[in-house]
């Protein structure tokens, strides 16, 4: 029999609005279905969607029925299995993602079919960290981007928690990698396979750069603007921070996609495995106690720069 608490508690956001609509609430413990597990959460990933959800600026693409509980990333052990769940037991390590319950709790529901097991390596705090950033690097790369070995591919916004991941990736499929990242990120990036580094700090990307194969947009706006001239005739451009211009695609010929990533169990167990065995490393931006998540947020709205931002929430 289960000892966890019937109450819990959890980061809920009762209204739209800024970091401050981030309360420290008391619940009831939800209890998982068929298909379900319910995880004892250590640590929750912090998301750039997060902030935009909590802010409003998605209501169109991803309602919400207030009071809702954010986050998707999470790292922690099964406490208890829903009907006919047989891919997990109690007191396993898990990592992956929350989809519709949220994370920033001490207890979340999660689809078996959106976690595996922990990486071995990794603590949890690490590896809550990798769902998102790694999910959506490697969909924008392989599935949405056709990255082959041997090309070019410019990784816009390489320190990030996408990015980071994206570097790697292309790394591990043999392309040549070109990042982009601000002064003080430019050697971190080198360290995870890039073979080029650009400072878009100090100089526009689409002149220094040029015949690229695929360009990966994970920052939008006006890195995605001057991102053109960088692409061959005929490239593709892969984004989840904008909208590309058609007008310009057409002229050069250039596909693009725009996506949501998709978390799966196999996915997650290809990242662990990656991660075991050395090819893939994670970066935490900084540790922050689930009670401050209002902090979390400033901080991501800011535009932190390196790594992922983490709720540590249990011990």
């Amino acid at each position: 029999m289960s000892t966890s608490p019937q109450t819990i508690h959890a980061i809920r956001v009762h209204n739209y609005g800024g970091p401050e609509q981030l309360q420290l609430d008391e619940i009831a413990r939800p209890k998982p279905q068929e298909g379900e597990v319910l995880v004892r959460v250590y640590a929750a990933g912090v998301n750039p969607i997060d902030w935009k959800i909590r802010a409003g600026l998605l209501k169109d693409f991803f309602p919400v029925s207030l009071p809702y509980i954010p986050g998707y990333d999470v790292a922690g052990v099964v406490e208890e299995v829903g009907p006919g769940v047989t891919a997990f037991r109690p007191g396993q390590a898990v990592f992956g993602q929350s989809s519709a319950y949220g994370t920033y709790t001490e207890y979340t529901i999660a689809p078996v079919d959106t976690l595996a097991l922990k990486p071995e390596t990794l603590g949890f705090d690490e590896a809550a960290t990798v769902s998102v950033g790694a999910t959506t690097a490697w969909q924008g790369l392989f599935d949405h981007g056709k990255l082959e070995p041997g090309q070019r591919v410019l990784i816009l916004g390489a320190a990030g928690g996408v990015g980071l991941f994206a570097v790697q990736f292309a790394h591990w499929k043999g392309a040549h990698v070109i990042g982009t990242a601000s002064t003080s990120n430019l050697d971190f990036v080198s360290s995870l396979g890039a073979d080029e580094t650009v400072d878009y700090t100090t100089t526009t990307v689409g002149n220094a750069v040029h015949d690229v194969d695929l360009v990966l947009d994970t920052v939008g706006g006006e890195a995605l603007a001057t991102v053109w001239p960088a692409l061959k005739h005929g490239g593709t451009l892969v984004t989840i921070a904008g909208q590309p211009s058609e007008e310009k695609a057409r002229e050069l010929n250039v596909r693009t996609a725009r996506f949501n990533a998709q978390t799966t169990s196999d996915l997650m167990s290809t990242f662990a495995h990656l991660i075991d065995e050395g090819t893939v490393k994670v970066a935490i931006a900084t540790r922050i106690p689930l009670r401050e998540a209002s902090k979390a947020h400033e901080l991501s709205q800011s535009g932190h720069g390196r790594g992922r931002i983490v709720l540590h929430v249990n011990e």
